[in-house]
């Protein structure tokens, strides 16, 4: 097996190296017979075209010595090595500094003893810049003639492309140099007027985005691909929406995160989905720069088979933790999360764990045993409708739960904890909100005693978890409808599973021990609107049904209490805010429960230690 192996290396090594000679063996010809004519040229030249003065003898040597330099400088500097991609620049400015060298190495000594040889002194220098023209000729001429053999074939479909800066320079070079791609661009479009009229590899910049529909009749293409890299759900509508009517196809590429992380390549031009329309601009976080406290250390993350929960860990991951514990009650979550993680779902290895939060004797043994260092708190009962049937359920979870992973936390001395809340904790009117609300109390309560910093994370609605409302819609579209939404008016904040990761990462960073961080959302979205977009893109004709607010149910959702703060003292974008916090002695079961159902605003809202709360 060794040697069959090796013997295949050996012969695939063989292989590339008589690709590289025949390729740049060539190139080097070319090279050396740019030098050659450029010498003989030169000369005649500096002779005024008197050819009787020339001493073809000598100028033979000088051109045989110049072949040579470029060889062996030519080497040297990797010029025939295979390094920079023909014909770029990179090579050019390799092939210049190259010929200078040459020219030096042959030109100072001729300037010297040039008139003993009947040699015009001057004779590389004047050969210098022909030499230059003839060899990059030559190889934009190759340049020109393979990019021509790799153009796109007659079943490409004319395309134009939104962007005519970086990405849709980029995209026009994929296109043109992969005879594969299904798309050929024939115009772009950009609203900057510095880019108006411009020719990006021979491809016209033929107006701004409300010239699309001319564009697309007088060129025939029926697609465009937005080639902007952080492009916001608010332009995506507005190019949807010219571009609909005039029976343009939108596509969108792949997020330069998930081409960094290998997810995607930028190649992988795909259709635009309805994340795309509500999403907002993403939030710019370093969140490397302040994850330190995430390398060498033991993290255990609980709900980590869910939406959240899975892709926290894979963020985690990437920060190098000493070990990464998966905790969950749901063994096919877990295993989902192994294999996105580790590259396999065989779940008999130690960083997953199956245990239930709502066990507190479970989680003291685990923690005691892993002795975790930083955890997150993810695991929760989050569907309102279904809790406001079952209060009980969302008590024993969302708030014995969390005060179960709590205690077994401070027990084993956890550096950092970050609880993760929602929205609806804010001036909570569900049980859902009230149960996420308390949670957040006990994390505030016990951050008073505990060594480490123990803090809060909310955010709104996140696009794409598991049971959320586009799976839903989806679902509601498959099966013929009716499509139901609570109410014309009703509106939610959205961000992507991704942000709202980064998010927690970094509040486990930036936060103070009792903090409740909220991340600024932007502007809510209205739920009509996505249902509407969803219907388009389907093609049906599917009928929305509005079927009123349900039990506990807002219009608008809050991100920050009425009696919260607002200060912003780490990044413009992030909130913190305190609350009152809470402490084990002070949960009443049947008091939260009956203050809840009276429509109470605050259930248990006041100060740890005041007198009311203390005669309850």
């Amino acid at each position: 097996m060794g040697r069959l192996f090796s013997d295949r290396v050996r012969a695939e090594t063989r292989s590339r190296g008589e690709t590289l000679l025949r390729r740049f063996g060539a190139q080097f010809v070319i090279d050396a017979a740019a030098w050659i004519v450029a010498i003989y040229c030169a000369a005649v030249l500096r002779y005024d075209f008197d050819l009787e003065f020339m001493a073809y003898v000598t100028l033979a040597f000088v051109a045989a010595g110049a072949v040579a330099c470029q060889l062996l400088i030519g080497l040297a500097f990797s010029l025939y090595r295979g390094r920079h991609t023909y014909g770029s620049f990179e090579e050019l400015r390799s092939l210049l500094f190259v010929a200078c060298l040459v020219a030096l190495a042959l030109g100072l000594p001729i300037a010297i003893i040039g008139n003993e040889l009947w040699l015009p002194r001057s004779v590389m220098f004047i050969a210098l810049p022909l030499a230059l023209v003839l060899m990059s000729g030559a190889r934009y001429v190759k340049r020109l003639y393979v990019e021509h053999r790799m153009k796109p074939g007659d079943s490409a479909q004319p395309t134009l492309i939104f962007g005519a800066g970086y990405m849709g320079r980029s995209l026009v070079q994929w296109m043109l140099t992969d005879r594969d791609s299904p798309y050929l661009p024939i115009a772009l479009l950009d609203d900057n007027p510095v880019n108006a009229k411009r020719l990006i590899r021979g491809v016209p910049v033929l107006g701004g985005l409300r010239d699309l529909p001319d564009v697309a009749d007088r060129t025939g293409a029926r697609v465009v691909i937005v080639a902007i890299a952080r492009v916001d759900a608010a332009l995506l509508r507005t190019i949807t929406d010219i571009a609909e009517p005039a029976g343009v196809q939108v596509k969108v590429l792949p997020t330069l995160n998930d081409v960094v992380d290998g997810r995607s390549k930028l190649s992988d031009v795909r259709d635009i989905a309805i994340e795309d329309l509500i999403g907002r601009q993403p939030v710019e976080t370093d969140v490397a720069a302040i994850a330190s406290y995430l390398t060498g250390r033991r993290v255990l993350v609980t709900g980590a088979g869910g939406s959240i929960g899975s892709e926290l860990c894979r963020q985690i991951s990437k920060y190098a933790p000493g070990e990464l514990i998966m905790l969950d009650r749901d063994e096919t979550g877990l295993q989902n999360a192994q294999i996105a993680i580790s590259g396999h779902g065989l779940l008999d290895t130690s960083d997953v764990v199956l245990a239930d939060i709502r066990d507190a004797d479970a989680l003291r043994q685990i923690f005691h045993r892993r002795r975790p260092e930083v955890v997150f708190h993810a695991a929760a009962l989050k569907h309102l409708p279904m809790l406001e049937q079952y209060p009980d359920e969302a008590w024993k979870t969302n708030v014995i739960g969390t005060l179960n992973v709590l205690d077994a936390a401070s027990d084993v001395n956890v550096s950092t904890f970050v609880n993760i809340s929602t929205d609806k904790a804010a001036n909570p009117t569900s049980v859902l909100g009230h149960s996420k609300r308390i949670a957040e109390k006990l994390t505030a309560g016990t951050a008073l005693n505990a060594q480490g910093r123990y803090l809060s994370v909310r955010f709104g609605n996140v696009i794409g978890s598991r049971g959320s409302m586009l799976p839903t819609f989806q679902s509601l579209i498959d099966a013929g409808g009716p499509l139901t939404v609570t109410h014309p008016d009703v509106t939610r904040y959205f961000m992507t599973i991704p942000e709202a990761c980064q998010l927690v990462v970094q509040a486990g960073g930036i936060g103070e021990p009792g903090e409740v961080l909220i991340l600024d959302m932007g502007e809510p979205v209205r739920i009509l609107d996505i249902a509407e977009r969803m219907i388009a893109f389907s093609g049906k004709d599917i009928e929305i049904r509005f079927t009123g607010l349900r039990q506990g149910e807002k219009l608008h959702e809050d991100l920050i209490g009425s009696a919260e703060s607002d200060a912003r003292p780490k990044h413009p974008k992030i909130s913190h805010t305190r609350i009152a916090p809470l402490s084990v002695g002070q949960l009443d079961h049947d008091l939260w429960l009956r203050r809840v159902r009276e429509g109470a605003t605050d259930t248990m809202g006041l100060a740890l230690g005041s007198p009311q709360e203390q005669r309850q």
